[in-house]
């Protein structure tokens, strides 16, 4: 009886030390990708590109961190969609924050409408 103890324990020694160097390498794409980010910025890249590729390289990372570090690839399909539904409520509202108070509103009214009259000015 021993001898399955301590098999099953060996066997679950083993998938925790697995489980430990897939996280370290999540670790060290993660360290990868935020240095890559660090790089692109200093790069003479056009701004709509550089911007692009930070986004995407961001949402990468978002992912791995969310799927691996915060468990949600091994909960039920419920809470990761549970997850997501606030995710897209916080991105919709802080979207809505940023068109209400544009950078426009932000000026003093001199500087606000002499931007009014540019504008008018350009059409």
């Amino acid at each position: 009886m021993s001898s399955a103890t301590t098999e099953t324990t060996q066997e679950h020694a083993h998938a925790d030390e697995g489980k430990f160097h897939l996280f370290v390498q999540i670790a060290m794409i993660l360290a990868v990708i935020t240095g890559v980010e660090i790089v692109l910025i200093y790069l003479p890249i056009v701004k709509w590109l550089l911007i692009t590729l930070l986004v995407v390289l961001s949402l990468v990372k978002f992912l791995l961190v969310i799927f691996w570090f915060m468990h949600l690839k091994f909960d039920k399909l419920f809470c990761t969609i549970l997850f997501f539904i606030g995710l897209v409520l916080a991105g919709g509202t802080v979207a809505a924050l940023l068109a209400i108070f544009s950078t426009s509103d932000g000026l003093p009214l001199t500087a606000q409408t002499i931007y009014a009259e540019r504008a008018a000015a350009a059409q």
